[in-house]
């Protein structure tokens, strides 16, 4: 198989690819040598990778001397064939994170680690990404640069507003939330929430079973997400009329 060039959207498609993953591969040097661990990951608003890690971890002591990492994101569960399947290789550089809403986003993500997220020894930590190797399937091999793997826009006003938005659906729009995930993306099971929301579109758990949703076109403002999350309910409403 030969490596294509990028095309128009490869970085879109590689984005969903890693918002939609809940743990990846990580890869750190360890004395010279690759060293590969399973990671529970989340997403930044630009799609930049979190991960809550322990500072006693054998990862972490890797890249506190070497903070070049890759990350391996794997879309081809659902495949036959894995290897027709979509799977994203990320280098980048990894450092601490302080900040209070990427710690919330990856809470949200995996509530599990809200019972050590405040614990001396671990940390939250975020990946500057630097480029990405990415096979979207048999033929389909492209490098992608950071100007096109990071979503760029501003979306600052969102992300002040996320909390506000998502209690809000979950509080006074449950029934929406249940059909998004129910008739838009035919999951079954009751209790589905809300997550989280970003510019490219919103997250969905019931118990430990995750899913997304992807907007159509980005999104920046409360006013935009209000407007894309009238469309998915009456998109989803119209779906269990047909049915």
């Amino acid at each position: 198989m030969s490596e294509s060039r990028p095309h128009a959207g490869l970085g879109v498609e590689a984005r969903r690819l890693m918002r939609r993953s809940g743990f990846a591969a990580l890869g750190t040097n360890f004395e010279g040598r690759p060293y590969v661990s399973l990671v529970a990951v989340s997403s930044y608003y630009d799609a930049s990778p979190l991960m809550m890690l322990s500072n006693l971890a054998q990862h972490t002591r890797n890249f506190a001397a070497d903070p070049r990492v890759s990350l391996l994101f794997d879309g081809t569960r659902e495949f036959a064939e894995p290897l027709a399947g979509p799977r994203l290789t990320l280098l980048g550089r990894i450092g601490r994170c302080d900040d209070a809403a990427a710690r919330d986003r990856f809470v949200a993500r995996h509530p599990d680690s809200a019972a050590y997220a405040g614990f001396g020894d671990f940390a939250l930590y975020r990946v500057a990404i630097e480029r990405g190797h990415f096979v979207a399937g048999f033929g389909r091999i492209s490098w992608i640069e950071d100007s096109e793997l990071r979503f760029a826009a501003a979306a600052s006003a969102l992300a002040a507003a996320e909390t506000e938005i998502v209690v809000h659906m979950n509080q006074d729009h449950a029934d929406a939330v249940a059909l998004f995930a129910e008739r838009l993306l035919g999951k079954s099971g009751d209790g589905w929430i809300m997550t989280g929301i970003d510019p490219e579109g919103i997250d969905l758990r019931s118990g430990k079973e995750t899913a997304r949703i992807d907007f159509p076109e980005p999104v920046l403002t409360p006013a935009a997400a209000r407007t894309a999350l009238v469309a998915l309910t009456r998109a989803a409403r119209e779906k269990r009329a047909m049915q």
